[in-house]
């Protein structure tokens, strides 16, 4: 248990760090050049906004606000676990992952129904890249629906479509 906590932690850094590093990215250098055709962009669909690095910075502060950022977060390492091919870290990042986001006893798990959860406990057997489809799914359909409309209809969004436009003389 031990061994498993002294990797959970290096991985759970290696994977945030690629995380903010991407934010950070977003928020440092490519933010000036962040168009208003890009952020209307975002509004009309969810996958433009999540592919958009600007973008997730930008939905991940608003659901920061609804305190339910667990999800992007989620949806991120998913794709991070992804594209990693070494067996051995993959198997650490499915723990992680699970330890994270799934686990009922983390305080950052993410609300998946029944049956995924079973198809989850199934896959950890033999933990593979792939672990976490049905439930990274579940989150996007979930994030597309319910946080995306209210990001949408947001004054975090409208501020930021307001910032492009030229202020009005009075």
């Amino acid at each position: 248990m031990v061994k498993s906590l002294t990797v959970r932690s290096a991985k759970e850094e290696r994977i945030m760090t690629t995380i903010s590093e991407e934010q950070e990215e977003a928020d440092s250098n490519q933010m000036p050049q962040l168009t208003l055709e890009e952020v209307r962009a975002w509004g009309e669909s969810f996958e433009r906004l999540i592919k958009s690095a600007q973008g997730r910075a930008n939905f991940q502060q608003f659901l920061k606000t609804e305190f339910s950022e667990e999800n992007l977060n989620f949806w991120l390492v998913c794709e991070s676990l992804k594209k990693e091919t070494n067996k051995t870290t993959v198997e650490q990042t499915v723990k992680q992952i699970f330890e994270d986001y799934v686990s009922v006893l983390s305080p950052k798990e993410v609300s998946l129904d029944s049956r995924v959860r079973e198809v989850i406990n199934r896959n950890m057997q033999e933990p593979s890249s792939c672990t976490f489809d049905e439930a990274q799914q579940q989150i996007y359909m979930l994030m597309q629906r319910d946080s995306y409309p209210r990001y949408m209809n947001s004054s975090m969004y409208a501020e930021l479509i307001q910032s492009f436009e030229e202020p009005t003389e009075s």
